[in-house]
């Protein structure tokens, strides 16, 4: 594996230029590209190799019409006119698939029925997961405009009416129109966000 520093070129890529998207271009987004996301991200890291985080792609206008209702108003428009809007969810029983992540010790039975852990780690690990995704997207030569103005409730009710999954954020995804962007906002500077012990 190499140890050289990523490009500037590569930092500039995913985080230093990379923006959030509000508006998009009609351009589509292909299968493959989605597919190529996911066989990236899955690799980042989470603990025992837990993996909870699902992704349900919304491609077509069907499926998106059946998110909009769950968003906040402003948030409508964005999802609407995305190529894809992902939803990043989490599983409640990843657990279930860890004697074959981690097959050299019994992880499973460190979660069966402790419903507060489940939940911490799922969260969490998918939280950790949905960044990753963010990156291998941008990675991919798409923009990304996550969101979590939506009402939860009703999407894992539309989406995931079994309760076994649920959603974490939303994530549109595309080639996005900077035509009509702000400025970039400013960050916190090392000293207001940092502490060296």
């Amino acid at each position: 594996m190499s140890t050289e520093p990523l490009s500037t070129a590569g930092l500039d890529l995913l985080l230093r230029k990379a923006r959030t998207f509000y508006a998009w271009k009609p351009e589509p987004v292909s299968d493959a590209i989605l597919h190529e996301i996911y066989d990236n991200f899955k690799f980042g890291p989470t603990s025992f190799n837990c993996s909870p985080a699902r992704v349900v792609f919304l491609r077509t206008e069907a499926a998106k019409a059946r998110l909009l209702p769950a968003l906040m108003p402003v948030n409508v428009e964005k999802s609407r006119t995305a190529p894809v809007v992902a939803i990043v969810a989490y599983d409640t029983e990843f657990y279930e698939k860890l004697p074959r992540l981690v097959p050299h010790f019994d992880a499973r039975s460190f979660f069966v029925g402790k419903e507060a852990l489940i939940q911490e780690t799922a969260f969490r690990n998918s939280s950790l997961q949905g960044a990753y995704f963010i990156l291998a997207a941008r990675a991919a030569g798409l923009d990304c405009g996550p969101m979590s103005g939506f009402d939860a409730a009703k999407v894992n009710a539309e989406f995931f009416p079994d309760g076994k999954w649920k959603a974490n954020f939303l994530c549109n995804l595309g080639h996005g129109d900077a035509s009509n962007q702000h400025p970039r906002a400013p960050r916190l500077d090392f000293e207001e966000a940092c502490v060296l012990l």
